[in-house]
């Protein structure tokens, strides 16, 4: 089974680096990537939009607070769920990589048995 992050350890997109302006979290499995939308204030969950295509992801104000996307490559690493935005540095790019193989190493291990 492949962990995902736990809230205290995603990735944080802050709209123009603003800590106080948080617009999405996100992490990764080998499969897949999955993003967390915090809705501003006074918003109702009920106005959450989402329309998925399969060449972009629309989101806004109109159900659901996670996105999951399904990545087309397996096992490969996400710099940023965003084209453009949000991009890990390379640092942690790095260390997401090798999380991203140990899992494949722990998954496959497993198969083994």
């Amino acid at each position: 089974m492949t962990e995902k992050l736990g809230p205290d350890k995603r990735h944080s997109f802050f709209h123009g680096g603003q800590t106080e302006q948080k617009v999405f979290e996100w992490d990764q499995t080998l499969e897949e990537v999955d993003i967390y939308i915090t809705l501003p204030t006074g918003v109702p969950s009920k106005l959450f939009f989402c329309n998925i295509r399969s060449t972009h992801v629309q989101v806004g104000i109109k159900g659901n607070s996670t996105l999951y996307l399904d990545k087309r490559d397996k096992g490969q690493t996400w710099p940023s769920p965003i084209l453009g935005q949000g991009q890990l540095d390379p640092y942690t790019v790095d260390l997401e990589q090798k999380r991203l193989m140990l899992q494949r190493f722990q998954e496959e291990g497993s198969m083994l048995k």
